[in-house]
Parts: C-alpha cells; sequence; structure tokens
C-alpha cells in the first residue's frame, strides 16, 4: 500500500540517567546517542516497519544534520519529500530516567513542510491509503485530504481549524494539555476522535472505552509511544481494519516501542505482526 506522513523531523541527543537533574544538580550519564526523530519521523518509520515503505513529507534543515537526517531515514525504508530549509536542523535533547520516561528540550523553531512548494511531489498523496498528518502548513493538511483516510494529531488543532477539511479520526491525550480535543475546536468535526491515557487505555468517540495493550517486555523508554501508536492505527484504517482493530494494532505499537531503546529501538515490525496474526 502507499501510506504516508506529513510531519517534522528533529536532530535528538539521548542521555539515559538515574534521575533528570534538579536545578543546580550535576548527574551523570549511563549511556548516550543520537538519532533523527521528532514525531514525523517516528511514526514514518513505524509506518515503513509495517508496511515494507512509507513516503515522508518534512522540510529539513540545509546542514549537515539535516543531511544526516535524510540518510537515516531512507535507511530505514522511509522515501523523503522535503523542502530544505535555509535554516539549521531543529535539535532536541532527551533524558531518559531510570523509569523510562523522557523529558525533552527542544532547540530551535520546528521546520514545516509546505503544501505549496512545487519541489514536492504532493500529489503523491492522492493515491495513498491514508496519511498521517503530525504538522505542517494549511497547504499540506489540504494535500493530505486527497487521501482516502486522512488521521490527524490534535497537537495542531490550530492549523487543522484554518484548513477546514474533515479528518477521518483525530488522535488526541487526555494526559497532555497541549493534546486535548474539545467538541467544537474544528468544523467540519472529526468523524472520531481516539483520546488516549496510557497504561489505562484510552477512548473512542463514537464509540467506548479501550485496554492498553500489554507490555512484551520490561519498560526501557517511553520516547515515541505516541507516535507510534498513531501509526499503527493509521495502518490498520489503511489495510481496511475496522477502528477497534486498528486502535488494537496501535496500542501494540505503543506497547512494543515502550520497551526498547528509542523510538525504533523496538518497533513492531511486518513480520512481528504476522507471527502474531498466526498465532491469533
Amino acid at each position: 500500500m502507499d501510506v504516508a506522513v506529513v510531519g517534522h523531523v528533529e536532530w535528538v541527543e539521548f542521555v539515559r540517567v538515574d534521575e533528570v537533574p534538579r536545578p543546580g544538580e550535576i548527574v551523570h550519564s549511563l549511556e548516550r546517542w543520537e538519532e533523527a526523530a521528532g514525531g514525523g519521523a517516528v511514526a514514518a518509520v513505524q509506518l515503513a516497519k509495517l508496511n515494507g515503505s512509507a513516503h515522508f513529507f518534512t522540510a529539513l534543515g540545509g546542514d549537515e544534520l539535516g543531511r544526516r537526517a535524510r540518510a537515516e531515514l531512507e535507511s530505514r525504508g522511509v522515501t523523503v519529500h522535503s523542502t530544505t530549509s535555509g535554516e539549521p536542523q531543529r535539535r532536541a535533547f532527551t533524558y531518559v530516567d531510570g523509569n523510562g520516561e523522557r523529558t525533552i528540550t527542544v532547540l530551535g523553531e520546528k521546520l514545516l513542510a509546505s503544501g505549496e512548494d512545487p519541489q514536492v511531489p504532493w500529489e503523491l498523496l492522492g493515491r495513498c491509503e491514508a496519511v498521517f498528518f503530525v504538522s505542517g502548513d494549511v497547504a499540506s493538511v489540504r494535500a493530505a485530504r486527497r487521501a482516502r483516510v486522512l488521521v490527524a494529531t490534535s497537537r495542531e488543532l490550530a492549523t487543522l481549524a484554518r484548513a477546514g477539511e474533515e479528518l477521518d479520526v483525530l488522535i488526541g491525550s487526555a494526559n497532555d494539555p497541549g493534546e486535548r480535543y474539545e467538541p467544537g475546536d474544528l468544523d467540519p468535526p472529526p468523524r472520531a476522535v481516539v483520546t488516549t491515557s496510557g497504561s489505562l487505555g484510552g477512548w473512542i468517540q463514537p464509540g467506548g472505552p479501550f485496554r492498553a495493550a500489554p507490555l512484551p517486555g520490561p519498560v526501557e523508554d517511553a520516547y515515541g509511544c505516541g507516535d507510534c501508536f498513531a501509526a499503527g492505527l493509521t495502518y490498520g484504517l489503511a489495510a481496511g481494519e475496522t477502528m477497534d482493530e486498528a486502535v488494537a494494532l496501535g496500542a501494540r505499537c505503543g506497547a512494543a516501542v515502550l520497551t526498547g531503546r528509542g523510538p525504533y529501538g523496538a518497533q513492531l515490525d511486518a513480520g512481528a505482526l504476522s507471527r502474531f496474526d498466526h498465532m491469533s
């Protein structure tokens, strides 16, 4: 299938510590690594692992980190379609503590894909079974709406409201104030709203509650759980699954990534999905 993500990239430096330092405190890292991440990148790689490939519409910095981000994502099976900004690649610093919780500091402004950039093949979105919109401008939302299914995050409510396009699914969080959705925030309203609540599961409207998936191993790193959940849900809908089935797949993707280092260490792939379906 053709599936895609519209969103952003951050070059992220991860540092594992026992505890995030308190004001004035010095802590020593237990482990350090860096890679291309951010909501759009993580979701695109998860889609590629499930589907075998994925398109990613984004903006990259015109510096060495921007070039490294493209190379890494392409090595993970993602076809990158990007606007190249004159700005440096956006970066982030992430602590991962002894409980696996991540604490993120973002450095620089978010680089957004422009749906009006003639050098980016936005027409490809029209042949996609599903697109997950993470970030971008109004024109990129409208380009994404050409897909059969459009899923979006509530982090970008202001952009989605200006675009005025009907969403098939809006994904938000009950725990994060920046991802809250209230009826009336979008016109037209989304056909379905999925609200996540971490280990408690979440709620589908219309529908009802859903459970979190069991963890396939010990908790390692919470970075990317929500983005992998959204990518799994998007893939399920692209494959023709019901909403309940797609949400269950998303929950399994979110649970899997929680047990690996960084956003890619334990993402659910097509092989694991096939083995699970065979056992079921």
